[in-house]
């Protein structure tokens, strides 16, 4: 079981019906799903449920916890997922799916009326997160935080083989799959020429995942190689001669000590440049 949290406030809490401060910030489809919330909770099998009536006619009642109100709230969480996936406007048409936890077993809940879902203020529907459901109508006007796993689904690049570090990647290395985008911070890399001709970072297995901090650029030069030195201005380039301090990747930093012994940190340009900026 996820861990959860819950906050009971005082007993003098008036009761009210849901701001409409509050309802309005749950936008539609969070407006929509109070009507089907809006029931008894069920903390677990020790606690009773409270029946109360529907917010809707037009939707069914299904009480907290109930697989009625988990394949509900599921739907919910979906949509609100897709949305923040849009909003982010991502490269590539994604599938959202979501694992809805449970309360922790050992909360003792006073039964409740209305019962509303909603985001707490900067939550990412990514992984792990939580979302709040509180009562607004009962004696009791409690707070609790649900546990929940979202995945999303999108296109990647999967290891036929297993491969050592330093190994360039060819195209016959790697097959196109459906991968869980959530499974690391690091982005996974969707487009083949992202990774072909790249070299691996580290050495994977087969079946594993193409992330963007899984490979790196070719090496073009190794420690201790006499490499040129470039310092480009407005009308002007100075080059000198020194010392690679590292092996020499392209795009990537490397020192390169000067003939005065100065140290001076680059870029590396290819297999005889580095780029010093002013």
């Amino acid at each position: 079981m996820l861990p959860t949290a819950a906050h009971r406030p005082s007993h003098r809490t008036a009761l009210r019906p849901a701001p409409q401060a509050a309802v309005a910030r749950l936008g539609v489809a969070g407006r929509g799903v109070l009507a089907w919330l809006a029931a008894g909770l069920v903390a677990t099998g020790l606690v009773a449920a409270a029946h109360a009536q529907p917010a809707s006619s037009t939707e069914p009642s299904a009480a907290v916890g109930s697989d009625a109100w988990r394949e509900q709230m599921s739907l919910w969480l979906r949509q609100q997922a897709q949305t923040q996936v849009q909003g982010a406007q991502q490269p590539s048409p994604l599938r959202v799916d979501v694992e809805v936890g449970s309360l922790d077993s050992r909360l003792r809940l006073a039964p409740c009326q209305r019962v509303e879902p909603y985001l707490p203020s900067g939550t990412r529907l990514w992984g792990r997160a939580r979302i709040g459901l509180r009562c607004t109508q009962g004696p009791v006007a409690w707070n609790v935080f649900l546990p929940i796993y979202v995945r999303v689904w999108g296109p990647g690049w999967v290891l036929r083989q297993p491969l050592a570090g330093g190994e360039t990647l060819q195209p016959h290395h790697a097959e196109a799959a459906e991968v869980d985008w959530t499974l690391q911070r690091q982005p996974v890399l969707v487009r083949q020429q992202d990774w072909v001709g790249q070299q691996l970072v580290r050495g994977l297995a087969a079946g594993q995942v193409l992330y963007a901090g899984s490979v790196r650029a070719p090496q073009v030069f190794a420690s201790g190689a006499q490499v040129r030195l470039r310092v480009q201005g407005e009308g002007f380039t100075i080059v000198a001669t020194g010392e690679a301090l590292g092996d020499g990747h392209v795009g990537e930093s490397v020192r390169v000590r000067l003939p005065s012994k100065r140290v001076v940190l680059g870029t590396v340009v290819d297999a005889t440049t580095v780029d010093v900026a002013l």
